[in-house]
C-alpha cells in the first residue's frame, strides 16, 4: 500500500506517523484545519487539504488513518465539551464515510482511532475479548467504532485503535514531567488503578503493523504488553528524573478539580494486554516501562 490519507496528522501521533511513513515511500495527504500549523509540524512532501472537496476524482487512498478528536485530558468534561468531542470524533469518521461510499475506488484498509477508555475501569486484565463496563468514555469510544464500522460495508478491512497513555516529548507525559523534576510528584488517588501505556515509537509501529497485516481487523490495543499501577508508574517516572515521587494528590481533590474527568480518566484505570498485536508477531522496542521512561527522558 502506498497512498495514505491521515486525520489528525499534525497531532502528536499523526506528526510521529508522518516522519516515519515519508521514510518508508508512502505517498501522505493530511486533512487539517489549520494548513500553515500543519505545515510547520509535518515533512514537506505531505500534501495538505481543509476539505474533502479538494481531492481528485480519482484520487483514492488505500488506507485512511483517522486519529482526529479534540483531546479528553484538557479540562473538566462540560456537556458542550462532550458534544465536541462527539463532533470531532463521529460526526468527522461518518462524513469520511459518507464521502468515499460514493467513490468509484474504496479506501483498502481503515484504521480509526478509539481508545482504552473503551473498556472502563477494571482491576484485572482486559484484551480485545472482555466485556466492557458502562460510562461516558465508554460510549463516546463505541460510538466512534460503530461510526468507523460502516466502512465494512463498501469493502473496507477497518481497525479500531484502542489506544493507551502515548509515551513521548508530548502528550500525558510533558504534562507530569514538571512536578515530577520538582519531586512534587507522586501517585494519584489510591495508586491501585491501572496505567496501560506505550511508547510513541511502538504506538507508529503498531500502526504500520496493522497496515501490513491483512489478518489484523476490529479492536486492536496499542499498549505495551506490560501495564503498571497508577503508583508503579510513578516510582519509575521518579527514578528516571533520579527525584523522589512520594507526594500523592488525594482522590477528592483529583474529583473537585476535575470532576467527572478526573474521575474516569485520573482516578480510574484498566490494565490493557496487546493480545492481538502480540499474537500477530508484532515485536515491541519497549515494552518495560523503565527503558520506555528513561529513553524519552534522556532524548
Amino acid at each position: 500500500m502506498s497512498s495514505i490519507l491521515i486525520t489528525g496528522g499534525s497531532g502528536f501521533i499523526g506528526r510521529h506517523f508522518c516522519r516515519q511513513a515519508e521514510q518508508l515511500g508512502y505517498q501522505l495527504c493530511v486533512l487539517t484545519r489549520k494548513p500553515e500549523a500543519a505545515a510547520a509540524r509535518l515533512p514537506t512532501s505531505v500534501r495538505l487539504i481543509q476539505g474533502l472537496s479538494e481531492l481528485d476524482a480519482d484520487y483514492a487512498p488505500e488506507v485512511i488513518l483517522n486519529l482526529a478528536g479534540e483531546p479528553l485530558a484538557d479540562g473538566r468534561w462540560t456537556q458542550r465539551r462532550k458534544q465536541r468531542f462527539y463532533d470531532s470524533r463521529i460526526n468527522l469518521t461518518d462524513r469520511l464515510y459518507e464521502f468515499f461510499a460514493e467513490r468509484k475506488r474504496k479506501p483498502a484498509l481503515v484504521i480509526s482511532g478509539s481508545a482504552i477508555g473503551y473498556y472502563g475501569p477494571s482491576d484485572v486484565p482486559v484484551d480485545e475479548y472482555s466485556n466492557a463496563v458502562n460510562g461516558f468514555s465508554h460510549q463516546l469510544c463505541k460510538t466512534w467504532e460503530q461510526s468507523a464500522k460502516r466502512f465494512e460495508a463498501i469493502g473496507s478491512r477497518v481497525c479500531y485503535l484502542r489506544t493507551g497513555i502515548v509515551l513521548g516529548e508530548e502528550g500525558a507525559l510533558a504534562r507530569m514531567l514538571p512536578p515530577f523534576k520538582l519531586a512534587l510528584g507522586g501517585p494519584i488517588g489510591t495508586g491501585k488503578q491501572g496505567m496501560s501505556w506505550i511508547h510513541i515509537e511502538d504506538m507508529v509501529g503498531a500502526i504500520l503493523h496493522c497496515i501490513n497485516t491483512p489478518e489484523i481487523s476490529g479492536p486492536v490495543n496499542a499498549t505495551a504488553p506490560n501495564p503498571v499501577s497508577n503508583a508503579e508508574f510513578s516510582v519509575s517516572l521518579g527514578a528516571a528524573l533520579e527525584r523522589p515521587a512520594v507526594l500523592p494528590m488525594p482522590g477528592f481533590m483529583v474529583k473537585l478539580l476535575f470532576g467527572e474527568m478526573g474521575e474516569e480518566l485520573l482516578l480510574q484505570g484498566q490494565f490493557v494486554l496487546p493480545k492481538k498485536l502480540l499474537a500477530s508477531d508484532y515485536l515491541f522496542q519497549y515494552s518495560d516501562l523503565e527503558k520506555a521512561l528513561q529513553q524519552i527522558v534522556a532524548a
